[in-house]
Parts: structure tokens; sequence; C-alpha cells
């Protein structure tokens, strides 16, 4: 099985990218003791996933995916955006998963427009000759209250437009079908396979 480094920390993307790349043994900086906490100063998710696929190939020089993905909500004029990790982040220290919730659905107590849109953008860096990079989308609206427990982060509180569910009221198959990550991701499965031979 082909091996690709994932350029995360987060155990929850490491298993929804295992599902999404099936082909391939994905291994987390971790896994091999490397210290792995790069600066996303990017202004897009682009640019972050860019920054964080660079600074692993750098370190391992082999086949490197990263992704950087996150929610925008259109009241909020795109936020928490590029920043959905550390929304609500106080001298440093994040929020957990629930309490970000809570904060978003509390900036929006009185809000009617409610539309927003999950993003991810994957970059992939086959050699130092190769990087390609995909960004998706997936549309829904911001819930009243959080639904669901399955996925992470801000998936109970998104409806995805068309099957009016919350993301966290679907099964790992089902996320694997509609999410973001699910879309990028059947892209550069596509690009992966016509490289890597």
């Amino acid at each position: 099985m082909k091996k690709i480094y994932f350029a995360s920390g987060n155990d929850h993307k490491r298993k929804e990218i295992e599902a999404l790349f099936p082909s391939y043994e994905i291994v987390l900086p971790k896994d091999e003791g490397i210290e792995f906490n790069p600066v996303e100063d990017g202004m897009s998710f682009v640019e972050n996933a860019s920054i964080k696929a660079k600074a692993l190939w750098n370190i391992v020089h082999a086949p490197t995916l990263a992704d950087d993905s996150g929610l925008s909500v259109d009241a909020l004029s795109g936020r928490p955006g590029i920043y959905s990790a550390r929304y609500g982040e106080k001298d440093g220290k994040r929020l957990e998963d629930s309490e970000r919730n809570k904060l978003l659905l509390s900036e929006l107590r009185d809000v009617q427009d409610r539309s927003a849109h999950f993003v991810s953008a994957l970059v992939f860096i086959f050699d130092e000759n190769r990087t390609y990079s995909i960004e998706e989308r997936v549309d829904g609206k911001i819930a009243y209250v959080p639904s669901g427990s399955h996925g992470f982060g801000y998936d109970p509180i998104f409806i995805i437009d068309g099957i009016e569910r919350n993301m966290a009221e679907l099964s790992d198959e089902e996320k694997n079908i509609y999410s973001h990550r699910a879309k990028s991701s059947a892209l550069m499965n596509i690009i992966m396979k016509n490289i890597w031979r």
C-alpha cells in the first residue's frame, strides 16, 4: 500500500482521510515521532493547506497531503472561515468543539439569514516538481440547536442543503458522500491515481 504523510495531528481528520483514501496508508507526523506544528498564517484555506504540506514535505521528502477546512457563515461576513479551529481562542487556549458551537449560535441568536458553507482545501505534494491543490465546498445553513452525535467540529450545527440533515446526523458512510472533504477527496483521488502508477 502506498504511503502518504498527512499533515495533521487531528485523529478525527485522519479517520475521515483514511476512509476517503482507502488505497493509501495514511501516516501522521506523530506516528513517527515527528514534531509538527507549523504556523498557519495564510489568508485562504488553500494557502494554509500549502503551508502544512510544504512544512511536512521538507521534513519527510515523501508524498504529503494536507487539508485545511472550515465553516464560513454569510451573516458573519464569512467568519469563522480560516480561523474555524481557533474561533473564540483566548491567550492561546482553544475552545472545545461544543464551546465553539455555543459561541457561534450565540452570535446568530437574532439572525434570520443562517446560510453557510463548509470548505475543504487539499494540497498534495507528490515530489519536488509536482504539487496539486483542490478546493470544494458544501452549502447549507446553521441550525438553531446542535443535533447528532457523529462527526466533530461544527458538524452538529450545520444542516446540508438538499438533504436537510445536520452533518452530525450522518453516518460515516453518508458523510463520506456529502461532505466538503468527500468532494475534494474524490477529485484528489483521481489526480493521485493518474500520477502515481
